[in-house]
């Protein structure tokens, strides 16, 4: 069996192939064969070294995948052989609260990742994913798919109506564009790319920004609500964005932490906090009962994901390449 694992230290030269013996399942768990993957920012940086340094070494990256059962061991009653299945992120995190411990079984990191042709997994660890999907498609879903989802609808309340402006056009960005309207929300987007824009208006942005030639991208947010305020933002920029994001959101609104593109050290000024009475979450993927909610309504109103490009599992490098230059939109997916 060919997996690709991080191997000796840190570092994309590092990520080489692997061979290793086919999982044999043991009461309860169950074997995939991997049928694709897709990349997050996370990937790019466990890789790299920059997520957790301390990480065991030789890692199995990735955490976002599909793939087909291929072996039940005794005791498997949620899935059967042939069956279609994502692992979730947080193989622990079934429902409920998150747990410092839960947040200590994220597949390719504590755990193996999916980047390897058979993958062992405990049967409470993975969702049945929405039938007219692709592979690929399907398996932007995990990370990327159930944070959105988490942001938006698991701990907080979007309703139709309600304006949601989304930063950039990456993975979680343009699947929060995606469900946001499928709800019914008015969605803004910003990127520095007009090209991206406009595909982000043909997946249904009511508007965009260029936060290149608009560098106040905020004041036009405000503008574009008639100076209320955006209802909630899916922030990832980080320390590069976050003053503007709290400047664009409505008095009441609520901000998504996602990620931290530009940085996560800002020096922040907390009387937004106070005087607009903004509610801050932190948002780190979400639990399996939220990846079933939102495969139900990806069912019910046909969403796709958006797949920029797709790669064979051995050009890893190459994706994670795409990636770091920051030109795709949507999910990168690998087939195997």
């Amino acid at each position: 069996m060919k997996a690709f694992a991080i191997q000796g230290s840190f570092g994309l030269d590092a990520l080489r192939p692997m061979d290793l013996p086919d999982p044999k399942p043991g009461p309860g768990q169950i074997v995939l064969r991997m049928k694709a993957a897709s990349l997050n920012y996370r990937d790019l940086l466990v890789t790299k070294g920059l997520y957790n340094p301390k990480f065991s070494l030789p890692l199995v990256p990735l955490s976002d995948g599909v793939g087909e059962v291929i072996g039940a061991g005794e005791g498997v009653t949620r899935v059967k052989v042939g069956d279609r299945v994502s692992p979730i992120f947080h193989q622990r995190w079934i429902d409920g609260e998150i747990s410092w411990a839960k947040t200590k079984t994220a597949l390719g990191g504590e755990l193996p990742g999916v980047l390897s042709e058979q993958v062992l997994l405990d049967q409470e660890g993975v969702v049945a994913v929405p039938p007219h999907l692709t592979d690929e498609e399907a398996a932007t879903l995990p990370c990327a798919a159930v944070t959105a989802w988490n942001a938006l609808f698991a701990s907080s309340h979007l309703k139709a109506g309600d304006t949601v402006l989304v930063q950039g056009t990456g993975g979680v960005s343009i699947l929060a564009l995606q469900l946001a309207r499928a709800a019914g929300a008015r969605v803004i987007v910003t990127s520095s790319s007009d090209e991206k824009l406009e595909r982000a208006r043909s997946l249904g942005a009511a508007e965009t920004i260029n936060y290149r030639t608009t560098p106040d991208w905020d004041t036009q947010a405000l503008a574009l609500t008639g100076g209320a305020g955006v209802d909630h933002v899916i922030e990832v920029g980080g320390e590069g964005t976050i003053a503007r994001s709290l400047r664009a959101v409505r008095v009441g609104g609520r901000v998504s932490l996602i990620g931290v593109l530009s940085g996560g050290a800002p020096a922040l000024n907390l009387f937004p906090f106070l005087m607009k009475q903004i509610t801050a979450q932190g948002i780190f993927v979400g639990s399996r009962a939220m990846f079933e909610d939102m495969n139900r309504a990806i069912a019910a109103n046909g969403l796709r994901p958006v797949v920029d490009r797709v790669f064979p599992f051995t050009e890893i490098r190459q994706a994670l390449d795409h990636m770091a230059s920051g030109g795709h939109f949507g999910k990168i997916a690998l087939r195997f």
